[in-house]
């Protein structure tokens, strides 16, 4: 059921790679809630997906871009200005990447030329959309920046390897750009910390699905879905959510709160 909660407003979504994604539930989602947006991917991750059926099935134009490229970033912001007719009221990060994961490199041997990659991919990408936003003041006032991360930031999860410190840096950028959006443009800047899901990227973490089943178990009120998630992340896109910002908001079922013991996390893991 619509509520027409972003009626009017327009944005930019990064990352919707296939119906699993979070982010292509969040364009289905804010599409029907009324809102405008331009579609963004890398290169080669719109060619190994399907992002070009979701641009059908909400009416949206696909603008490539690497985000870890400032060229590529401004000339997304520059064209999605163009396209949907004004300044930008939200965009969501949805991009993350680990080569030592997809690598099997172990934490404790890293290829830090990997690790360079991921943290681009995955950290510093935000900081590069966010300056760039910023810049070209692309955002209007009470506009909404949201980038999803996962509790690891916070707490050992031994198999998310760099990805957990990937997404410590991503948080402190929600956190330290999210002053300058707020103080001089009264634009927010948040993060959600999502239940671990079944995603494309989520499925390339090894032992996810022991875990997976482990926070079920262990949130009161069960892992957070993907379509949740989009529910969620488009409630901070509306006027609802006007005076949150700077904020790592957990979107879990309350398995952070539960006082999770990493060593028993990691016993299920091994007999799953």
């Amino acid at each position: 059921m619509s509520h027409n909660l972003l009626k009017g407003k327009r944005g930019i979504i990064f990352g919707a790679l296939d119906p699993n994604s979070i982010a292509w539930k969040t364009a289905v989602k804010a599409h029907e809630e009324g809102a405008v947006f331009v579609l963004s991917n890398a290169p080669i991750a719109m060619r190994m997906g399907q992002i070009n059926e979701l641009a059908q099935q909400t009416g949206s134009e696909i603008i490539p871009a690497d985000a870890t490229s400032v060229e590529d970033l401004e000339n997304l912001v520059d064209q999605a200005v163009e396209i949907l007719g004004g300044k930008l009221d939200f965009v969501l990060h949805s991009i993350g990447m680990s080569v030592n994961v997809r690598k099997g490199r172990h934490y404790t041997d890293q290829n830090y030329d990997f690790t360079d990659k991921g943290w681009d991919v995955s950290a510093l990408s935000f900081h590069k959309v966010c300056q760039t936003l910023y810049k070209k003041d692309a955002m209007n006032q009470w506009g909404s920046i949201v980038a999803l991360t996962y509790m690891a930031a916070q707490r050992v999860f031994p198999d998310y390897n760099d990805m957990a410190d990937n997404k410590a840096y991503l948080e402190s950028i929600a956190r330290s750009f999210g002053y300058y959006f707020g103080k001089e443009k009264q634009v927010r800047v948040n993060t959600i910390s999502q239940s671990p899901t079944p995603t494309t990227a989520g499925k390339g973490v090894k032992g996810f699905d022991g875990f997976i089943a482990y926070a079920e178990m262990m949130s009161p009120l069960g892992n957070a879905t993907a379509d949740d998630c989009a529910n969620y992340a488009v409630s901070l896109f509306s006027d609802f959510t006007k005076k949150v910002t700077m904020q790592n908001l957990f979107h879990d079922g309350g398995f952070t709160s539960t006082g999770v013991s990493n060593d028993v996390m990691e016993r299920f893991m091994k007999e799953d």
